[in-house]
C-alpha cells in the first residue's frame, strides 16, 4: 500500500478528531476575529457531527482578540496584562463560535484548562469524563488555555501542546493542527527556495528535530517545533497528527475525506495505558541522566530504573514528582514518577540496590 492509500485508510477509520486553529488564523494575524473563517470552520465541523464524528475544537485567539479590543499596539509581555487581554478577548471568541455553531444546529461548551488541572490525577480524570460526556451529548467542546489564571509555572505555553493533551483525554484518532503554513518543511521556506514539504513521517523520527521553527508572524506562541512536540505527546494515546494550512478552502472537509494535504505524522506503536498517558502529560520537575546500560534496560527490556544506572540529577524535586529519564546525549528515554527526592537520588545514584538504604 502506498503513502496516499495508507493515509486514506487511516483517515477513513478515524471517527474522533481534535482540531486546533491558531491565533494568526482566528484573528487575521492579530487584526481581530475573522468571523468569516470561524463560520466556515463551524460549518465544516457541523457536517462532520451530522456524520456521527466526535470533534473537539481547540482554538487560540483570546489574547489576540483582547489586545485588539483594548487597542494595544503589541501583544503584552507581563503576565497580568496577558491575563487581562485573555479575559477581555475570551468572551468575544466564544460568542463568535457559539453563534456560528448554533446556526448549524449545535451547542458548544467552553473548556478552559491549565497544566495544573492535569497534574492532579483526579482532576485529569474529571476533565476526561467531562469531555467524554459532552461528546456523547453531541455538544462541541471548545478548549482553550485558561490564560486568565495561568502563570509561568503552570501554563501550557501554546495551544499545540494543549491540543495534544485534549487528544490524550478523549483518545482521539487524529489531531489536526491548522496553521499558516502548508505543513512541515525540510528547510525554512522563507529563505530557501529548495525547501520541500514533508508529506509523511513517523512521529518519532529524530530527523524531525532538525526542522526549523518557521512559525512566522508573532501573533501566537507556537511554531513547527511545538507542533512536532505536540504530535509526540498525542502519540501517547495512539493519535496520528496532520499539520496543514488553515488558509486552504474547505480544509477540514477535504482532509477528513482523505485528501493528502499537509504533513501526516503517523504512529506505529501501541497507545500507552490511561495511567501512563497521564504520567507522560505531567510537567517534569527534574531530569535524571542515565548510562547506556540503563537506557537499554528501559527501552528494550522494559526494566525498572535502578540507582546504579543514574549518572546525574538535574533540578530539585520531591518523591512522587514527574521526572524525565534522558541519555547522556539528552535523548528522552522515559518519563515516570520518582520514588526518591532529588536529594535522595543524588545520594544513591551509581550505587547497587543492595547497598541502598
Amino acid at each position: 500500500m502506498n503513502t496516499t492509500e495508507d493515509r486514506k485508510a487511516a483517515v477513513a477509520k478515524a471517527r474522533c478528531w481534535v482540531i486546533k486553529v491558531g491565533s494568526s488564523l482566528v484573528t487575521d494575524d492579530g487584526l481581530g476575529l475573522n468571523h468569516e473563517r470561524i463560520g466556515d470552520w463551524s460549518a465544516q465541523i457541523s457536517t462532520l457531527k451530522r456524520k456521527a464524528y466526535r470533534v473537539v475544537l481547540v482554538s487560540s485567539g483570546a489574547v489576540a482578540e483582547g489586545v485588539r479590543r483594548l487597542k494595544w499596539r503589541h501583544r503584552p509581555q507581563s503576565c497580568h496584562q496577558m491575563q487581562a487581554a485573555a479575559a477581555t478577548g475570551q468572551t468575544g471568541l466564544m460568542h463568535a463560535y457559539e453563534a456560528r455553531f448554533r446556526d448549524n444546529g449545535f451547542y458548544t461548551a467552553q473548556i478552559l484548562l491549565t497544566h495544573d488541572d492535569l497534574s492532579s490525577r483526579m482532576r485529569y480524570l474529571n476533565a476526561r469524563a467531562t469531555l467524554t460526556a459532552l461528546l456523547a451529548l453531541d455538544v462541541i467542546p471548545i478548549v482553550n488555555e485558561n490564560d486568565t489564571v495561568a502563570t509561568d509555572e503552570i501554563q501550557f505555553g501554546d495551544n499545540d501542546t494543549l491540543a495534544a493533551f485534549a487528544a490524550n483525554l478523549v483518545d482521539a484518532d487524529v489531531l489536526l493542527l491548522l496553521t499558516d503554513r502548508d505543513g512541515l518543511y525540510d528547510k525554512n521556506p522563507d529563505y530557501d527556495p529548495d525547501a520541500a514539504l514533508i508529506r509523511r513521517a513517523n512521529v518519532d523520527d529524530r530527523r524531525l528535530n532538525r526542522v526549523a521553527d518557521v512559525s512566522g508572524k508573532g501573533v501566537g506562541r507556537g511554531g513547527m517545533i511545538t507542533k512536532i512536540a505536540a504530535a509526540r505527546q498525542a502519540a501517547a494515546s495512539g493519535t496520528s497528527t496532520i499539520i496543514a494550512s488553515g488558509h486552504e478552502d474547505a480544509v477540514i472537509s477535504r482532509i477528513t475525506s482523505g485528501e493528502e494535504l499537509g504533513t501526516w505524522l503517523q504512529v506505529d506503536k501501541q497507545p500507552l495505558t490511561a495511567r501512563k498517558q497521564w504520567i507522560f502529560s505531567l510537567k517534569p520537575a527534574g531530569v535524571v541522566i542515565l548510562d547506556d546500560g540503563a537506557c537499554e534496560a528501559l527501552q528494550r527490556r522494559g526494566k525498572s530504573l535502578l540507582p546504579v544506572g543514574i549518572t546525574s540529577v538535574q533540578g530539585d524535586f520531591e518523591r512522587g514528582a514527574a521526572v524525565e529519564c534522558r541519555s547522556k546525549g539528552g535523548v528522552l528515554i522515559a518519563s515516570g514518577l520518582a520514588n526518591y527526592s532529588s536529594k535522595e537520588t543524588r545520594r544513591i545514584m551509581g550505587k547497587h540496590s543492595a547497598v541502598v538504604k
